[in-house]
């Protein structure tokens, strides 16, 4: 399991390429199905503190109401893969920030932009504190979706890669203070999606953060992209390791993950060379609930 360490990785630019640029957009798919532990139907249930003119799929609570966890979606259903994009920034790293550390991304938002990649950002309420333009920029291009990644990327489990640890009766309220640092930004429909820092979740953390109404988001492939220096060495790890229904968990900063960028843009057009269409987490997740 791979994500940020306190160093945290961040988030997303800004400026569109231009439309002439821009090849066709992937299509969503009409097939795929979760893994989810605990297992569940996707419901249309969306968190109290999130406001949406559509619902959104989830997936049903697991036993004893815990939180479920979708990890990828259907191995059979069509060539499908979904690039999601963590924008680490932990609470306490305003200085670090102020002092010109860029946990910001603007080149890579761009390039996904003019590949045309429909993505989910899974970004930190502190993040979109710091660059709340950019924020809002994401939040509403429809190409992208905007998912929970915590208030403070402070880890829901003890020894998560270093990470200072949220006390249990505050693991729900970061996760609603998020929502709450989104809206404020202008991001207008941020999804039902929490992915835990660093990956890490136990029983405790599912029952804890099960009444804010998420569906909890891991992966199953790594990029390796956090701290990498090669970006020919992340291309390649996430092209061995991408199956139908893949979830890749990748980074958006500058400061963490400066290979990102030129990473997806040989990613990408391999990719659908293999001929895969590019889905946001969504998609596979309403998609799972079809095939049910």
């Amino acid at each position: 399991m791979v994500c940020a360490l306190g160093a945290a990785l961040a988030a997303c630019g800004q400026a569109p390429a231009p439309p002439a640029a821009r090849p066709a957009p992937d299509r969503p798919s009409p097939s795929g199905s979760p893994t989810a532990l605990p297992s569940g139907a996707p419901t249309a249930t969306a968190p109290p503190s999130r406001t949406s003119p559509s619902p959104a799929p989830t997936l049903a609570p697991g036993p004893a109401g815990l939180t479920p966890v979708f990890e990828h979606g259907s191995r059979t259903g069509g060539k499908t893969v979904a690039l999601t994009f963590d924008a680490d920034m932990t609470a306490d790293q305003g200085p670090r920030a102020a002092g010109g550390e860029r946990f910001d991304h603007p080149q890579l938002i761009a390039a996904l932009r003019e590949l045309k990649v429909p993505s989910t950002v899974f970004m930190t309420g502190r993040w979109a504190e710091e660059y709340p333009d950019q924020a809002r920029s994401v939040g509403r291009d429809p190409l992208f979706e905007v998912a929970n990644h915590s208030y403070s990327h402070y880890a829901f489990t003890d020894d998560c890669y270093g990470l200072p640890t949220v006390p249990k009766e505050r693991m729900r309220a970061d996760v609603e203070r998020a929502y709450a640092a989104f809206r404020a930004a202008g991001v207008p429909n941020a999804m039902p999606y929490f992915r835990f820092p660093g990956g890490c979740h136990d029983r405790r953390a599912l029952r804890e953060v099960s009444g804010a109404g998420v569906t909890a988001v891991q992966w199953d492939v790594v990029s390796g992209d956090a701290f990498a220096t090669d970006a020919d060495a992340v291309a390649r790890q996430v092209l061995d390791g991408v199956r139908p229904g893949s979830v890749v968990v990748m980074h958006c900063t500058r400061s963490a993950a400066p290979t990102t960028e030129r990473a997806v843009r040989a990613i990408v057009p391999e990719l659908r060379r293999r001929g895969y269409r590019f889905v946001k987490v969504s998609e596979l997740i309403r998609v799972a609930g079809e095939r049910r």
